[in-house]
């Protein structure tokens, strides 16, 4: 009687391990089995089950069932992550094709703009060449003369007796019109315009005219006077018949700064002009006499044009400026009138044909940017330093 079932170890063990899983509920109450029991019933777990017991199925299978089922879910789980990161990193694809395809068509329509505005530019520039397509009707011809004379300026002599000449040999211009609104600048500019207008006028029957317009001063004055008449308004400003150079003495401002001037020339007046330099007396009237010489060419260019219609006033070429009402009082100019006054006077049916010879856009800015580089780094220009222009 000592082996007993509680101290079977088998027993123990499979009663220990059914304890956990709820046995003693499965055998629906019956209590501990009869000694002397079934042991081979017990150890196998073959034996009968007490009526109304449906424990040990339970016990047997409810561990396997579920940790089945959660393997089977974490695969579902890991499948749709899987699918969710896919349909993320396709979506990115999609984005980035999207961008890279409009960049695409932006790059097109850039490209586009830019020949489409070449083409503009040439068409304009073509369509402002003075040629054989102008209006067939009576009209002035009208050359512009804006802003300062220079050779590197829109109002270089090159430029404007091109115009001229053009408007000249014209069948349909009534009058040749130098339209003027410039402050001067280059005598040798000023002299080739004066020189080309004197030789055309005395060459035929056509007549030149120059209408001032704000501003007709100094070397655009010496072209006005080459025209048969000369027109203003009562506002405009006409004359400043002189010569002018403008420069500075800075030796005294480098001495009080403690810098050395080292500058080399051949020839003992050779940098009489450098600001940084002393001008010695012989060297000043040197220079005056320069610009006497150059003054004296401007008068006697202003007599022959204009003869006897000047007044005898000394004032006259001391390089002041005058209203169009005081110029009209000195014989500077002829009468008082506008451009559109002219066009009315010469024609019945007023018109007027822009004969100044287009530019090339990228030239002109070409040209400015260089000038505009060069005067601010104090290089040497061009353009000669005397000048027939207001200060």
């Amino acid at each position: 009687m000592s082996d007993t079932p509680k101290d079977d170890p088998w027993t123990q063990g499979e009663m220990s391990s059914s304890s956990g899983k709820g046995a003693s509920a499965a055998a629906g109450g019956s209590g501990p089995a009869e000694p002397g029991g079934n042991g081979p019933d017990k150890s196998g777990g073959t034996g009968p089950v007490e009526p109304g017991g449906n424990g040990p199925d339970k016990s047997v299978g409810s561990g396997p069932a579920e940790s089945a089922d959660s393997a089977e879910v974490l695969r579902e789980r890991q499948r749709l992550a899987q699918i969710e990161s896919m349909d993320r990193w396709i979506q990115s694809v999609l984005v980035e094709q999207r961008r890279g395809r409009r960049w695409k068509l932006f790059f097109r329509f850039a490209w586009l703009a830019l020949l489409l505005g070449v083409a503009a530019l040439v068409g304009f520039a073509l369509l402002m060449v003075p040629g054989d397509e102008r209006v067939q009707a009576r009209h002035l011809g009208v050359v512009k003369v804006d802003g300062v004379i220079d050779s590197e300026s829109p109002a270089n002599a090159e430029r404007l007796i091109e115009g001229i000449e053009a408007a000249w040999e014209s069948p349909d211009s009534a009058a040749v019109v130098l339209h003027i609104n410039s402050p001067g600048g280059s005598p040798v500019q000023s002299q080739r315009v004066y020189n080309a207008v004197m030789a055309l006028r005395e060459s035929g029957d056509k007549p030149i005219v120059a209408v001032v317009e704000d501003l007709g001063a100094s070397g655009a004055y010496y072209m006005a006077a080459a025209a048969d008449e000369i027109v203003a308004a009562p506002s405009s400003l006409v004359g400043s018949i002189g010569v002018i150079y403008a420069g500075f003495g800075l030796e005294g401002a480098i001495d009080d700064l403690g810098v050395e001037r080292r500058i080399f020339t051949a020839g003992d007046n050779k940098a009489f002009l450098d600001p940084f330099s002393e001008m010695r007396p012989e060297q000043q009237a040197f220079w005056q006499e320069v610009l006497d010489t150059t003054h004296q060419q401007f008068i006697d260019a202003v007599k022959a044009g204009r003869g006897d219609r000047l007044a005898d006033d000394p004032r006259i070429f001391s390089g002041l400026i005058w209203t169009g009402e005081q110029a009209l009082e000195l014989g500077l100019v002829d009468r008082l009138g506008t451009l559109d006054e002219e066009a009315r006077k010469w024609l019945d049916e007023p018109r007027v044909e822009d004969y100044t010879p287009s530019q090339d856009a990228f030239d002109r800015l070409a040209r400015r940017f260089g000038l505009g580089v060069a005067q601010w780094m104090g290089l040497p220009q061009a353009s000669s330093p005397v000048r027939y222009q207001l200060p």
